[in-house]
């Protein structure tokens, strides 16, 4: 049941290895099965951070049903960062992510 939405400033090149990669990720810290997780990715955002244009940044928002842990948030930060940081040479410190845990969550005509 979690959404990833991934907005980069650089090109994908590989928009599936990106997806299965952090879905993987998703699924690993959240213990949240593959099978629900649904991804959006952009590339080529304009992405500003102090008034200065990030070359090479991100920003990611996951949402997620239930609640979780401030250290499964971490986990998954470096987890991310690792991921960007290797395939794109994208640095920690331009990359946000923020978390967002509900009770609420519908699906297939029904609520979980």
């Amino acid at each position: 049941m979690p959404f990833i939405q991934a907005k980069l400033s650089v090109s994908i090149n590989n928009k599936d290895e990106l997806q299965q990669k952090l879905s993987n990720a998703v699924s690993q810290s959240f213990n949240k099965p593959s099978a629900y997780i649904m991804s959006e990715l952009q590339e080529n955002c304009d992405l500003w951070m102090g008034n200065k244009k990030l070359e090479k940044g991100a920003y990611l928002s996951i949402s997620l049903l239930g609640s979780t842990t401030k250290q499964a948030c971490y986990e998954l930060t470096e987890k991310i960062c690792g991921i960007l940081k290797q395939d794109y040479n994208i640095e920690g410190n331009n990359v946000y992510i923020t978390y967002h845990p509900t009770e609420l969550w519908g699906w297939n005509g029904m609520m979980f």
